[in-house]
């Protein structure tokens, strides 16, 4: 079944293709940015902020140095306090809960429907009178059923931080992700859809004294007229990558589309497939999908990654393999979620991005096909 050498290389991410791509105009704006001397909260950072702000339709837009300082910075803005309960999906990267750890609330972990998101239908059982805020994750570009998450929340009085750190530009019901709680957080690390060159992260809000409390924490407390309020954080964007990611801001939208396209190639080839379920197709009714990632569930999942990456494709067990409350350091292991846990022996994530082109779509495919048979 194997091969001695690949027959062809598609890697899982290109991180000197996402460079080479626009090589000229990066140098350019780096340049631009280095002549003028201007490193740390200047121009390009506030261009960014009300272009972002502009994108997705909301009153306020931060940038923050990572992602995960801005789940934190947006529940302690939010009003999160020490020993309060937050519900978030196992499904996600192990900054959701760390960032609630650390803004002093306790993190819950619930299961994931069959969308590979936040099931709606496991919040009521996790919730107790500790319980404040509830942290969906807008895993692999795809946004949650917000509806049925906020009737939770208003059943039981509480509020929404999303983690929207892979789902700049998917929407629900036409609304943004992001856009729907308290506040909305974003990653701009580099693999990311919207991807800078380091570290990177923002957050949106409709609410003003949100607004107000994040000017503050991200910038050692002080307010825009260098009052110091509060105590806060070191949070805020590098100006270089808030220039960079205003130039592709750009040209955003067309980065989607492409995205979404091979998605529905990847759905064509293989949507009649009975080994591996696939992620929900582009066309999925209310939900409008921008393919931060492409992972499915296989039969037989580790020997069909060893065979594909003999055959030159890359491909990724995200986060390692565990759901997050299966890491027995961070004390959730008494947490039963056996959906979560099936998930996490078969998910397989295979090549989507910005340089794969369709015949390599078509020979990932193939392969797949080709270790089944």
């Amino acid at each position: 079944m194997s091969l001695a050498t690949p027959t062809r290389n598609v890697p899982f991410f290109n991180y000197r293709g996402a460079f080479a791509q626009d090589r000229e105009k990066f140098i350019e704006i780096m340049t631009n940015v280095l002549d003028r001397g201007a490193f740390i909260m200047q121009s390009d950072v506030f261009d960014f902020e009300k272009n972002l702000a502009s994108y997705l339709g909301v009153k306020h837009a931060f940038g923050l140095a990572n992602g995960t300082d801005a789940i934190q910075i947006g529940l302690m803005a939010a009003g999160l306090k020490q020993g309060d309960e937050v519900l978030f999906p196992s499904h996600t990267m192990v900054a959701t809960p760390a960032a609630i750890h650390m803004a002093g609330g306790i993190p819950v972990p619930v299961e994931m429907g069959p969308d590979h998101m936040m099931d709606p239908g496991d919040l009521e059982r996790n919730i107790t009178s500790k319980t404040k805020a509830i942290c969906p994750v807008q895993v692999n570009g795809r946004t949650c059923d917000m509806d049925a998450i906020q009737a939770v929340c208003d059943k039981y009085g509480l509020f929404i931080v999303e983690d929207a750190a892979q789902g700049l530009g998917s929407k629900f019901k036409g609304r943004c992700a992001g856009t729907f709680g308290a506040a909305g957080t974003f990653s701009f690390y580099p693999a990311k859809v919207l991807g800078c060159f380091g570290d990177g992260g923002g957050l949106v809000t409709n609410d003003d004294n949100v607004a107000d409390a994040v000017t503050m924490l991200r910038d050692h407390g002080r307010r825009e007229d260098g009052e110091i309020r509060s105590w806060g954080f070191n949070s805020r964007l590098d100006n270089m990558q808030a220039a960079i990611l205003n130039f592709q801001l750009e040209s955003y939208d067309s980065v989607i589309a492409r995205r979404r396209e091979i998605a529905a190639q990847y759905q064509a080839q293989l949507g009649d497939f009975d080994r591996v379920v696939l992620p929900p197709g582009p066309d999925n009714g209310d939900h409008f999908d921008v393919y931060q990632n492409y992972e499915l569930e296989a039969d037989d999942r580790d020997a069909l990654q060893v065979f594909l990456k003999e055959n030159g494709i890359g491909t990724l067990i995200q986060w390692s393999g565990k759901a997050v409350h299966q890491w027995e350091g961070l004390g959730m292991t008494g947490a039963k979620l056996p959906k979560t846990e099936k998930f996490f022996t078969r998910c397989l994530m295979i090549p989507m991005n910005m340089t794969i082109t369709d015949e390599e779509v078509g020979y990932v495919t193939g392969k797949i096909r080709e270790f089944y048979a």
